[in-house]
């Protein structure tokens, strides 16, 4: 009973009591909403080695390329690269084309510089 007394004594002192600003205010947010969800995409989208090495290998390639040449050099099957690639690709890292039956990737650098951006942390005291 005594327990109680002390939690019912506690809670209604806090409740009674003012809060008291102990921090100034952050400062307005560099990045919007949009934003943020366009960079967790991207960021969602590199959570798989996979699909970081698929990338890796574009930026490396000469050219665009097709997930035939893909495939053996990540050693998973067609359909799981091209999963991974599309991914990829809905979060603007690549490209795609299509030629015929085969689809050819490459690095988005646009979207690499957006993502490379969210890095940067402009204004940050870090």
């Amino acid at each position: 009973m005594e327990r109680a007394t002390v939690a019912v004594t506690a809670a209604t002192t806090a409740a009674s009591t003012p809060l008291v600003a102990c921090c100034a205010p952050l400062a307005q947010p560099r990045m919007s909403e949009a934003d943020a969800e366009t960079t967790a995409a991207v960021f969602k989208a590199l959570a798989d080695p996979a699909r970081v090495r698929l990338l890796n290998l574009l930026a490396t390639a000469e050219g665009p390329t097709c997930v035939c040449q893909l495939t053996p050099v990540i050693g998973l099957s067609q359909p799981t690269v091209s999963h991974h690639l599309k991914k990829l690709v809905q979060a603007g890292l690549l490209q795609r084309e299509q030629r015929g039956i085969w689809a050819y990737y490459s690095v988005d650098r646009e979207g690499i510089a957006r993502a490379g951006a969210a890095l940067e942390l402009e204004g940050a005291t870090v």
